[in-house]
């Protein structure tokens, strides 16, 4: 891995700056991705942009800014997009953007070339991918704000991320379009948490993997086929929407349930039972349970402390199957009548068990 600290101005920077819509942004000369076509949109506010601007006036170094070099000689902006796009965007004269009243045209002959010859830190790393992915990973622990799926954006670069971006990566989007009353981090889109979903959904989780061998495949396509299927059989399968389900791991439980038969009204009930039953602690866990049967979804109501301690006494520390006694300590509280037969969780339905006779009756 190579890692060097590059010679650059703004006055470089800035050369051949465009920018294309959903084409994307570039700079340097047209050697530089500023930002790639359909990646996250300018979040910087005003009071940031013009930060950056005075920095730069009063001779402040700006923070460190970090480039990845490419196999075909173009580089693509790790971190510093924003500073950079508010660099560019002063000097370019974006409409309505301008410090203390001033656009840069209306700047004095002098202060133009101050900010021409301004001295910008940036950092170009080239390798292999494992190699700039973990440079980026380090970078990315020392403070930057990058996602991981930002970073692996950058190591797999290609006509596969770009077509991707396509569809996942800004608000709006196909997949926000379809799938935002399920994926978690709705608003966050524009920092790949709907692509970075897809992928883990089908890959079951080695997005690195999947990543490294669609990087050279001109579409994404069947990527987007997967997410529509997904999403289908979400609706297909669950006839009523609730918010509970946003979040919940869809693609694991359509990658093991897509081609069994279902019951939608049967599970409706079911789940409408399962959403007034008191015991249920994670209505979200309510989905995967109705289909997988483990209890674990569910984050069940346990026996609380002063029960415990109620039915200890009753049993006199006596553990109600081994018949030996104990201190409260190595015992634990148990359903009677298991909670999947309809067990609540209540004092009468509870009873003190030894730690290795409650170990036995649940592995039955």
């Amino acid at each position: 891995m190579k890692i060097e600290l590059l010679d650059l101005t703004i006055r470089d920077l800035v050369a051949g700056y465009h920018d294309d819509g959903e084409g994307g942004v570039v700079g340097y000369g047209d050697k530089l991705d500023i930002r790639p076509a359909f990646q996250r949109e300018f979040i910087y506010d005003d009071r940031e942009r013009k930060a950056v601007i005075n920095s730069i006036l009063k001779g402040f170094p700006l923070n460190v800014m970090y480039w990845a070099a490419r196999e075909d000689g173009r580089f693509e902006i790790i971190d510093g997009q924003q500073r950079t796009i508010s660099i560019a965007q002063y000097v370019a004269e974006k409409p309505g953007f301008s410090f203390e009243g001033l656009g840069f045209d209306n700047q004095q002959s002098d202060i133009k070339e101050k900010i021409l010859n301004y001295k910008l830190m940036v950092y170009v790393c080239s390798g292999t991918d494992s190699e700039k992915l973990e440079w980026f990973e380090i970078i990315n622990i020392a403070g930057k704000q990058l996602s991981n799926q930002e970073l692996l954006n950058a190591i797999y670069h290609g006509a596969w991320v770009t077509n991707a971006k396509r569809y996942f990566s800004k608000r709006g989007c196909p997949a926000y379009q379809i799938g935002r009353d399920y994926l978690r981090n709705s608003v966050k889109v524009e920092r790949q948490e709907y692509l970075e979903t897809a992928i883990k959904w089908i890959s079951e989780n080695n997005i690195k993997e999947y990543m490294r061998s669609h990087q050279h495949d001109d579409s994404a396509e069947p990527l987007w086929d997967y997410f529509q299927s997904v999403i289908d059989w979400i609706n297909a399968t669950f006839s009523t929407y609730r918010k509970s389900m946003k979040g919940v791991d869809w693609g694991s439980l359509y990658n093991t349930y897509k081609d069994c038969e279902i019951d939608p009204v049967a599970i409706e009930a079911e789940v409408e039972e399962l959403l007034d039953n008191e015991d249920v602690q994670r209505e979200s866990g309510i989905y995967p349970y109705v289909l997988t049967r483990e209890e674990k979804h569910l984050n069940l109501r346990a026996f609380d402390a002063r029960m415990k301690r109620r039915v200890f006494r009753k049993q006199n520390g006596i553990c109600a199957i081994c018949k030996e006694k104990f201190d409260i300590s190595a015992m634990e509280a148990d359903h009677i009548t298991p909670w999947s037969e309809g067990g609540r969780t209540i004092e009468e339905n509870c009873q003190m068990l030894c730690r290795k006779c409650n170990r036995e009756k649940s592995a039955k």
